[in-house]
């Protein structure tokens, strides 16, 4: 049966690749919506013509209007003739767009601005492939609560995905502990001392991963897997005391669930996004073809090793602002993104991104039982208090 499929982030890393899914799998799949920034109105009108869409959600007004240019344009180049598309723009347009209850919506957005368009598919009652992990660190509490079925989230980041996979060897009750692995990111075995220099064009070079610039420099820093740990603890009800974390710089096995028993469970791919994509979008069912297996005729090695959290402490501040209070992950997030903008920016150095974002988060009160409203004004003060901190450095 093809499900209708929405897109979120469209022209995104995650939503390119979610792109060349659905291409692979015409039978499967029919995109009804897509929604951008509007920063590549040309990428969004080609992907509009391609899959035939029929609705559209810009954040930037202007950039819509020029998006139903290049429609129109591409169109006559390619000889198709005029195209009825509807036009959603501003702040709200992927929220709109999410809640129109398509089968599955992909939610490929960067940052806790997905929130709202998180909560809008789960009420619409979409099934979520969810590969905005913000949303559900910003608002795990009012993400859990919106979900009408136990399977209706289904984890698109890869390490959720190889979980999500591996928990079907065994019971919830023969769970030991969740096992997340880390590529170590490109300053694996680095002192503090030696990070000080430490550059953005240094810190976007992943050994391994393609992806966007904010979860790359989160990657380096390592705060993605303190978010990471947060979704997991959320997404399979686990204690994040039952979570450990080892780096693997491989990148191969994607994370693993050890058991009571002494058995340990990994998921193995080589590292393309793509496979968890696909399974967000199809699941509980596998597609064929994705990608590539591993390639079992070569000689190779697997090595995995601590990760070392007095270099790089966004781990154990991920881990202290889940047992502080429900909202203290809202503001680690939060702040994590202002100063990272502030380091891509130049303004900032490589460590001071982490040493503000704990600062912030030490001065939180924290919030019991958090409305939307609630979660949004932390965020809010979150981002002020780190711009004032960073002013000051």
């Amino acid at each position: 049966m093809t499900r209708t499929v929405t897109i979120l982030g469209s022209t995104g890393s995650i939503g390119t690749q979610a792109v060349d899914v659905v291409l692979r799998h015409p039978d499967r799949f029919q995109v009804v919506g897509i929604s951008a920034g509007g920063a590549n109105p040309r990428l969004l009108a080609d992907q509009v013509l391609t899959l035939g869409v029929q609705t559209v959600a810009v954040a930037d007004p202007a950039a819509g209007f020029r998006v139903l240019e290049e429609v129109t344009r591409l169109a006559a180049e390619r000889g198709i003739g005029a195209v009825g598309v509807e036009l959603l723009v501003g702040p709200d347009a992927a929220t709109q767009l999410a809640g129109r209850g398509a089968d599955v919506v992909l939610n490929g957005i960067t940052g806790s601005v997905g929130l709202r368009p998180t909560l809008a598919a789960l009420e619409a009652g979409s099934t979520l492939a969810l590969a905005n992990k913000e949303s559900l660190v910003v608002g795990g509490a009012l993400v859990r609560a919106a979900q009408r079925r136990p399977d209706q989230v289904v984890p698109v980041d890869s390490e959720h995905s190889a979980i999500a996979q591996c928990l079907r060897s065994g019971t919830r009750a023969e769970v030991r502990r969740l096992v997340l692995t880390a590529s170590g990111g490109p300053f694996r075995g680095r002192s503090r001392d030696e990070l000080k220099p430490v550059s953005p064009e240094q810190a976007l070079a992943h050994p391994t991963w393609s992806m966007g610039p904010v979860v790359t420099i989160n990657s380096a820093t390592l705060m993605n897997k303190g978010l990471e740990l947060i979704e997991a603890h959320l997404l399979f009800d686990v204690p994040v005391d039952d979570i450990a974390v080892v780096v693997h710089p491989q990148s191969v096995v994607h994370s693993m669930v050890e058991f009571v028993d002494g058995s340990t469970i990994a998921q193995a791919s080589p590292p393309d996004m793509r496979l968890p994509i696909a399974l967000g979008l199809s699941w509980p069912d596998r597609l064929d073809p994705v990608t590539p297996p591993c390639d079992w005729t070569s000689a190779t090695a697997w090595t995995f090793e601590p990760l070392d959290d007095e270099v790089f402490p966004a781990l154990r501040l991920a881990r202290a602002a889940v047992a502080a209070s429900a909202t203290h992950p809202a503001v680690l997030n939060a702040a994590n993104e202002e100063c990272v903008d502030a380091f891509l920016a130049g303004r900032i150095g490589f460590l001071d991104i982490v040493d503000t974002v704990t600062r912030v988060v030490e001065e939180h009160d924290g919030r019991p039982d958090p409305t939307l409203d609630d979660v949004l004004d932390v965020e809010r003060w979150a981002r002020s208090r780190a711009h004032e901190v960073l002013e000051r450095r």
